[in-house]
C-alpha cells in the first residue's frame, strides 16, 4: 500500500510527535568505520549532535529522543507552534537570520544580524507568517539537519551529490503509548545493534546523555537543585525532559536558550523511565525474548499494557510503516488498550 502524503498528516498548526529517520544513499557512512576502506568517520557523530543542539535552541520544536547510528540518524520530534506564536516579530526574524545568515564570522558562524536586516523581513507580513510556520515545521527541522550534514560530509569526502538516500521517513506518534515505545526503541539501537552493552554506554544517545546528567545531580545537597540539575543539565539540557510536568517550580520555569520549551513527554519521571528503558533492553537480548518478568515494572500498569504486548510492539516499531497498520499489535493482542498508535508518511 502506498504511503500517505506527509501533506495529509503533517500539520503546520497542530502540536505534533514524529519520529523520523534518514539513512545514508548506498554503502555511504555517516559515522563509525567502513569495514570496506577501513577509513574512519567517527567524528561525524559528534556533527550530528551538535547541529541538533544547535537546531534545537532556534525552532520551536522539542526533540524528545535521538540516537546517531552508522548510516542512519534516528530523531524523535514535537512541533510547536503554540510556542512560536509567543516570540515577537522579531525575536522571529532573528531566529530565522541564525538559520540562514547574510552574513558570516571568520571561523563559519552567522554573524549577529543588525536591526536593518531583522527590519527587511519583519517588513513583509506574508513572509514572516511564512517563516513562522517554517520554524516551528519537523519537515524544516529535518532539511536544516540533513543538507548541512550532507555538505560537511561532501567536502569531506571530495564529492558531490547525494549523502541520503532520499526524504526522512516520518511516523506520527498519537498517543503516549507509542511515544515511548518510541523513544525506548530510539535508545535501544544501539543495544540491539551490539554496539554497545548498556544504555548509559551507548554514545551518542539521548539516553546516555540523560544518564550523565543524573549521575552529576546527585553532587547537589538540596532537593530544587537537583531536579534543576537534571532537567536542565550541561549535557540533556537541550533536549526535553521525560517527565510531563517536573515537580520543582524552579525547573518548570527556568528559562533556556537551549530548547524550545520545558515541557516534558511522559507521564513519569526520568528514573522511571530508565527502569523501563533497562528492563525492555534485557528483555530484547538474543534467547531472552518472551521471557518476561515476574514483577513487571509499575509503569506498564499505568499505561494499560500487557509485558507481552510491549516487548513486541518496542521489538517491531522499526518496521512499522504501512498507514493501515495504525494498531501494529492488534494481530498480536486484539484486546488490548490503548493500542500503540502512529501513522507512517512519506
Amino acid at each position: 500500500m502506498a504511503r500517505v502524503n506527509r501533506r495529509e498528516i503533517l500539520s503546520s498548526g497542530e502540536i505534533q510527535v514524529v519520529h523520523c529517520v534518514n539513512r545514508c544513499v548506498r554503502r555511504g557512512f555517516l559515522c563509525g568505520v567502513d569495514e570496506l576502506t577501513g577509513k574512519n568517520y567517527e567524528h561525524r557523530r559528534q556533527w550530528m549532535r551538535n547541529r541538533l543542539e544547535f537546531l534545537a535552541g532556534i525552532f520551536g520544536v522539542d526533540v524528545l529522543g535521538f540516537s546517531v547510528m552508522s548510516n542512519h540518524l534516528h530523531v524523535i520530534l514535537r512541533s510547536r507552534p503554540d510556542v512560536v506564536k509567543t516570540w515577537s516579530d522579531k525575536e522571529a526574524a532573528r531566529r530565522w537570520w541564525y538559520l540562514f545568515p547574510q552574513r558570516r564570522n571568520k571561523d563559519g558562524s552567522p554573524a549577529e544580524p543588525a536591526d536593518t536586516d531583522l527590519n527587511h523581513v519583519m517588513a513583509d507580513e506574508k513572509t514572516l507568517a511564512e517563516l513562522r510556520a517554517r520554524l516551528s515545521s519537523v519537515s524544516w527541522f529535518m532539511r536544516c539537519t540533513s543538507e548541512v550534514i550532507a555538505r560537511m560530509a561532501n567536502a569531506e569526502d571530495a564529492c558531490t551529490g547525494r549523502f541520503w538516500e532520499g526524504r526522512f521517513k516520518a511516523t506520527v506518534l498519537l498517543d503516549e503509548a507509542a511515544i515511548a515505545a518510541c523513544m525506548v526503541y530510539v535508545d535501544l539501537n544501539p543495544v540491539r545493534a551490539g554496539l554497545a552493552a548498556t544504555p548509559e554506554k551507548s554514545d551518542f544517545t539521548s539516553a546516555q546523555e540523560r544518564i550523565v546528567d543524573l549521575k552529576s545531580a546527585h553532587d547537589v545537597s538540596t532537593a530544587d537543585a537537583k531536579d534543576v540539575r537534571i532537567e536542565h543539565g550541561s549535557n540533556a539540557g537541550w533536549l526535553a525532559p521525560v517527565e510531563l510536568e517536573p515537580k520543582q517550580k524552579k525547573a518548570r520555569e527556568k528559562c533556556s536558550s537551549r530548547r524550545a520549551s520545558n515541557k516534558g513527554c511522559l507521564f513519569m519521571t526520568l528514573a522511571e523511565y530508565l527502569q523501563l528503558l533497562d528492563w525492555t533492553g534485557r528483555q530484547l537480548k538474543p534467547g531472552k525474548r518472551g521471557a518476561i518478568p515476574k514483577n513487571a515494572p509499575p509503569i506498564l500498569d499505568r499505561l494499560n499494557l500487557s509485558a507481552e504486548l510491549w516487548l513486541h510492539a518496542v521489538e517491531h516499531f522499526g518496521k512499522r510503516r504501512s498507514a493501515n497498520r495504525i494498531t501494529p499489535a492488534a494481530r498480536f493482542n486484539a484486546t488490548a488498550k490503548p493500542a500503540l498508535q502512529s501513522v507512517a508518511v512519506q
